[in-house]
């Protein structure tokens, strides 16, 4: 019989999903429900059988679209369901699709509609987390390779990349950085003057969601319109394709730094209020991490604070763009061994 993964959180959460969907699919068919926007990060999958959307926000909303995806999963008569998203919607979904064995956290919100409740270790990656709800053991030591998200990008990802750069010509290695995030917090302020000093060693290429186009037009005035502007342009599989062309991706703690530890792409993640240490940080072979060290009030939150709770934002304001510039040189000039 088969299994299936709920996963309807943010859109990082399902990339470090994908491990468990991996480990689980040697066992058997696993479908997996998502949002419609993470949905299409599973495209190409070998591990998903099929994606199952539930627009929690939108044409499934409320009590009739709970019964209506219920019904549906009921009867696919799933042997397990695994809670990756542990919402009291999640873990009641499952029990109203009949579902009698589902593995959740133990600290989740959800957790008393699980019949199996794993620990939740903080100091673990979230991957490792994840993938302790197959292996229903946190403790057990997992090889670095099997922690490693997976991407799928396909003909059409690889096309339109192909689209998007067949209208600059050029020799340069790309450069990609990431400048956005849904929380305001995380957003280090300097990725214009980072990209200008960075200009000289590769084609800077912007990438992000729609709404990260004033940060992509800062960078493009920076390096003199030389920039590419990829916002808002691709899929999230298509801007895994593009990451993983690149050299180097300079990110704050967001979706694409997720998408570089997929692709295996050398990675600079930059993080404010929030630290890697919550288990979000880059699983790529080459990467680095920068925060401030220094301040007893970080971090703050487990996501990012729409505002800084003592107002001053130092967290992400003292990390200078010379101090990034001189950590991405040198993982641009450093060639593995």
């Amino acid at each position: 019989m088969a299994s299936l993964v709920v996963q309807t959180s943010f859109l990082g959460d399902m990339v470090l999903t994908t491990p468990l969907l991996a480990w689980l699919a040697q066992s058997g068919p696993v479908d997996v429900v998502a949002t419609p926007r993470a949905a299409g990060l599973l495209d190409n999958s070998p591990d998903a059988r099929e994606v199952i959307i539930y627009d929690k926000r939108g044409a499934d909303r409320g009590a009739l679209g709970f019964t209506r995806l219920a019904a549906k999963l009921r009867a696919r008569r799933y042997a397990t369901a695994y809670l990756a998203q542990g919402s009291v919607r999640s873990g009641a979904l499952a029990l109203a699709a009949g579902i009698r064995d589902r593995v959740g956290f133990a600290s989740s919100a959800g957790r008393t509609f699980y019949t199996t409740r794993v620990p939740s270790i903080a100091n673990i990656h979230h991957a490792a987390r994840l993938l302790s709800l197959a292996t229903r053991d946190p403790e057990r030591e997992m090889p670095p390779a099997s922690l490693r998200p997976r991407l799928y990008p396909g003909d059409r990802e690889r096309s339109a990349v192909d689209a998007l750069l067949a209208s600059r010509k050029f020799d340069e290695p790309l450069i990609a950085l990431a400048p956005g995030s849904v929380w305001a917090t995380k957003q280090w302020p300097y990725f214009a003057y980072l990209a200008r000093e960075l200009r000289d060693m590769g084609r800077i290429v912007v990438v992000g969601a729609e709404a990260d186009q004033p940060l992509a037009v800062e960078i493009l005035d920076a390096t003199s319109g030389t920039a590419i502007d990829a916002t808002g342009r691709l899929s999230l599989l298509a801007s895994a394709e593009l990451i993983g062309r690149a050299t180097l991706l300079v990110t704050n703690d967001s979706a694409p730094l997720h998408l570089a530890s997929a692709m295996n792409t050398p990675t600079l993640a930059i993080f404010g209020p929030t630290v890697p240490e919550f288990g979000f940080g880059p699983l790529a072979d080459r990467s680095h991490v920068v925060g401030h060290t220094g301040l007893t009030c970080r971090p703050c939150d487990r996501h990012g604070p729409r505002r800084c709770p003592l107002g001053h934002w130092r967290c992400m304001r003292e990390i200078t763009a010379d101090d990034v510039a001189r950590l991405a040189r040198g993982l641009l000039t450093t060639r593995p061994s």
